[in-house]
């Protein structure tokens, strides 16, 4: 039997390197030309190395050297072809965003294959199976969401290059939907109970403009009662996302009377306005980022307009803005508010004449932030369970469907899918199984761990 490595003192990642599209939810750096030009104050947890108390390295030691455990182990290696035969089917059926309806009704049917007979889909769209635990004192969720960034009509047929899947969504989160799977299976034929119940949930509306509709409806007021929260998304063995990375998204339009370009020249322009607008709060936001905790923003898609010889009855921009502090991200949208109403006011006073435009402010995203301290007991056997494979644990900020509950100080945390991969969120994501089964064994290590490992049953 393996055993952990002697170092309990693992240095931490400096987080002020963001994750890229190839990290669960989109985390971008800010844009060239738009870099703060003071260093962002670090989290307290990026000033300090997370430590593993020693008490939950021995934990993991004694549960992976019990025999129902090491079994579990073992049947995950033995299920190497048919998690990779999951993956490829889960892949395959489309799930692009707010269209989650086919892949999440073969879900169902494949997790009661695995073994669980208690699985239904909630009134948001969440399929949740549930295995009851011995004391059922609580309930620890274990989850991977199943839309995908890509529209209706992507190709998602998995083609095989060698030993590398290609396919667009064939790791995020194909792959933790599979590995979910496994889990539920070795613990079914290993035998492995817990005290309290562990719910397998596939989400719904973790990418995009699903704004975390998923497992905000899991978190909502009057919902379940939820223990733990733990997320199976991204890359890598020893990434702990424990830190939520918030924001707030926007879809602004400007609108007017419309026209002709030669003939009604003249006339107010709501694309004119919305460059002003632009300037506007990108002069002030960049000023506002440039100290204080790490905020970003981004004009990310424009349009509008029919034709180059009219002047557009409306334009539209979708903003986003991220913070890893809860009051610098009200206070840069605030900022941006009150910068679309000054900039509409400014333009509509340049026209003394004819009708004036109006701006219409939509927010389509919000995704709260916070932070979960290293000493949690999920967090630091989050960071165990790392270790005890060989792995030199990090404690990281992104933005996923852990981000509702992390905000509701509820203990969560999101891990990775192992293997190796890339593309994200591109047609040409790709993903290896190189070592993969590591990432199932740590994940049920996990889940035992936080839930607890019942008595074997005389």
């Amino acid at each position: 039997m393996k055993t952990p490595p002697a170092l309990v003192h693992l240095p931490i990642i400096p987080f002020l390197i963001l994750l890229t599209l190839s990290a669960c939810e989109e985390a971008p750096d800010t844009m060239p030309g738009e870099a703060v030009t003071e260093p962002a104050a670090p989290s307290e947890q990026e000033q300090a190395s997370p430590e593993i108390e020693m008490s939950y390295i021995e934990e993991m030691e004694r549960l992976a050297a019990d025999p129902r455990i090491e079994a579990a182990f073992g049947i995950i290696e033995e299920l190497e072809p048919r998690t990779m035969e999951d993956l490829v089917t889960i892949t395959e059926i489309p799930a692009p965003p707010f269209m989650e309806d086919e892949r999440a009704d073969a879900y169902v049917e494949m997790l009661r294959d695995a073994g669980l007979e208690d699985v239904s889909r909630d009134e948001e769209g969440n399929i949740i199976g549930i295995r009851p635990g011995t004391v059922s004192d609580g309930v620890i969720v274990v989850s991977a969401h199943l839309d995908t960034v890509f529209p209706e009509g992507t190709d998602v047929t998995v083609e095989f290059r060698g030993d590398t899947l290609f396919a667009p969504g064939v790791g995020d989160d194909s792959r933790g939907l599979a590995m979910l799977l496994t889990v539920v299976r070795a613990m079914e034929q290993a035998g492995v109970e817990t005290e309290q119940d562990v719910w397998f949930v596939g989400t719904v509306g973790e990418e995009g403009l699903g704004d975390l509709r998923g497992v905000k409806h899991l978190f909502r007021e009057g919902g379940p009662s939820i223990d733990a929260f733990l997320s199976v998304d991204g890359p890598g063995d020893d990434r702990v996302i424990n830190q939520a990375l918030g924001s707030l998204r926007y879809r602004v339009t400007f609108s007017g009377p419309g026209g002709h370009s030669w003939g009604d020249f003249g006339m107010v322009n709501p694309a004119h306005a919305q460059g002003l607008a632009i300037q506007l709060f990108t002069d002030r936001a960049r000023e506002f980022v440039a100290s204080g905790p790490r905020t970003s923003y981004n004009v990310g898609r424009q349009g509008g307009g029919t034709s180059v010889n009219s002047v557009p009855v409306d334009v539209w921009m979708e903003v986003d803005m991220r913070s890893i502090d809860p009051d610098r991200l009200q206070g840069i949208g605030e900022l941006f508010r009150e910068t679309m109403h000054e900039s509409l006011d400014r333009y509509n006073a340049r026209h003394d004449e004819g009708p004036h435009l109006t701006v219409e402010l939509d927010r389509v995203g919000d995704r709260p932030s916070g932070e979960i301290p290293p000493n949690e007991p999920l967090i630091q056997r989050a960071m165990a369970a790392a270790a005890w494979f060989g792995g030199e644990p990090s404690l990281e900020r992104s933005s996923t469907d852990s981000n509702v509950p992390i905000s509701l100080g509820i203990p969560a945390a999101t891990v990775g899918r192992g293997g190796a991969g890339g593309g994200a969120h591109s047609l040409d994501e790709w993903w290896l199984n190189e070592d993969g089964h590591i990432a199932i064994q740590r994940t049920l290590l996990l889940v035992v761990a936080e839930a607890g490992l019942a008595p074997e049953s005389d």
